[in-house]
């Protein structure tokens, strides 16, 4: 039966990915041959397409047609799990090796309840020292949210309004990307070299009407770029002539990115600075802080008060507690070491056979490949799993891969990278010679 209207097409279009029939990537069918295969006009077609784009549900590039995000806001079904003997470099995901045991934390305590702070003050002591230590962050206003993603859409929620332009780096994390597009906002693409987000694509994006930009400082996922003292001094010369932008920094890895903070928030009137330590003490946490001006805090405080209220004492209690225990200092300075070890390892071997790569801090590298399609499946094959780089791209980019070295012993390295050059140019010794 033919669905004659734009919100029937939209329901059905969403109804399949729900059933897992369009699974994460798949493309859909043009407007016109959708339109013959439903019994609708094309602009009946393209009116729901536009509502599924708007929700974030599917994503759209220059000349490449219509396809379902990589993570819709939808219930669908879980994607299978690696095959047997397949190394993840994909997920992204720390060494649980190098995190901190919970064993290390003491029997739970009391609860919060309602009435009580919001805030376990030895947490949030701990956390001003630790970003007062450098003076890079002001910390006079501060909050606790579920994770750095649902602190940078609160403070996106406090600023800014459904096709709002907001720049983002390109590449930059998948789940920010997908966010942006489900809250209905428009991508300004920031573009990056080893030393963070270029000055002149920052002034392209603010000059197109910005009210937005959200920055990683180091440990960039998954770039790998870690922001200069010269380029963030070039930076803020460009922010000082918009002073209504607000600045976001995602500083998700912390103290194991191998990298000293250079932040941007210094002067600004609007900013927040969002330190999760689900890298480095453990994701199940769900545990990260807001810094930021007054406004800011009070605003994404106001709104948390009406929807969960406060993030778990018991969580913030625990992440205090290996936060500070007296064995997490020099386990956080060995992962430092290990993570920086692994990734300069592959990055040699990379370097070794002609690759181009990036990867100045974090747990990644983003390597440079003709066709990543074809690599990542090839990969596959041979036993890794590593991440195909358009899922990080909002506008077009050059072809890449991005491995996660966090579990790659720097002795595997050159295998994997033995395997690349295999797939690539069999039977020669460079790729971009």
């Amino acid at each position: 039966m033919a669905r004659s209207t734009a919100r029937d097409i939209a329901a059905a279009v969403e109804q399949r990915i729900r059933q897992g029939d369009l699974g994460p990537g798949a493309w859909l069918p043009s407007v016109r041959e959708y339109a013959r295969d439903v019994g609708a006009s094309p602009s009946t077609v393209a009116a729901a397409y536009r509502e599924l784009r708007a929700r974030g549900i599917v994503v759209s590039k220059e000349r490449e047609g219509m396809r379902v995000a990589a993570t819709p806001p939808l219930a669908y079904p879980a994607v299978a799990s690696l095959p047997p003997g397949v190394i993840d470099l994909a997920s992204g995901n720390p060494d649980p090796a190098l995190l901190p045991h919970q064993d290390l934390v003491p029997e739970r305590g009391s609860l919060r309840l309602y009435g009580d702070d919001a805030i376990h003050p030895p947490l949030a002591e701990m956390a001003r020292s630790f970003l007062s230590a450098g003076e890079q962050v002001r910390t006079d206003h501060m909050l606790v949210v579920n994770g750095a993603l649902d602190g940078i859409e609160r403070i996106l929620q406090a600023h800014v309004r459904h096709g709002d332009h907001v720049g983002i780096e390109n590449p930059g994390y998948s789940a920010v990307i997908d966010m942006v597009q489900a809250m209905g906002l428009k991508p300004e693409p920031l573009a990056l070299d080893d030393d963070g987000v270029l000055p002149e694509s920052l002034a392209k994006a603010c000059a197109a009407g910005a009210k937005a930009v959200i920055i990683t400082p180091r440990a960039q996922n998954p770039f790998g770029a870690a922001m200069s003292e010269a380029r963030r001094n070039d930076l803020v010369s460009v922010l000082d002539a918009h002073p209504e932008v607000v600045v976001i920094e995602d500083d998700h890895a912390g103290p194991i990115s191998g990298k000293d903070l250079v932040s941007l928030t210094q002067a600004r009137s609007r900013w927040a600075f969002v330190q999760s330590v689900s890298k480095w003490l453990g994701p199940d946490l769900r545990v990260a802080l807001v810094f930021g001006d007054e406004l800011t805090v009070a605003r994404v405080r106001g709104r948390q008060q009406l929807g969960p209220g406060w993030v778990s004492n018991a969580s913030q209690r625990m992440a205090y507690e290996l936060w500070s225990h007296p064995t997490t200092n020099s386990l956080l300075a060995d992962a430092t070491r290990i993570y920086a070890e692994r990734r300069q390892a592959l990055i040699e071997s990379l370097h070794a056979e002609g690759f181009r790569v990036s990867g100045r801090s974090g747990l990644n590298v983003w390597v440079e490949v003709p066709d990543e399609g074809h690599v990542t499946r090839e990969l596959l094959v041979r036993g890794y799993a590593v991440r195909q780089g358009d899922r990080f791209h909002t506008h077009p980019g050059t072809p890449a891969i991005r491995v996660t070295i966090s579990r790659l012993p720097p002795s595997d390295a050159p295998e994997l990278v033995d395997a690349l050059r295999r797939i690539l140019l069999p039977g020669t010794s460079t790729i971009f010679a």
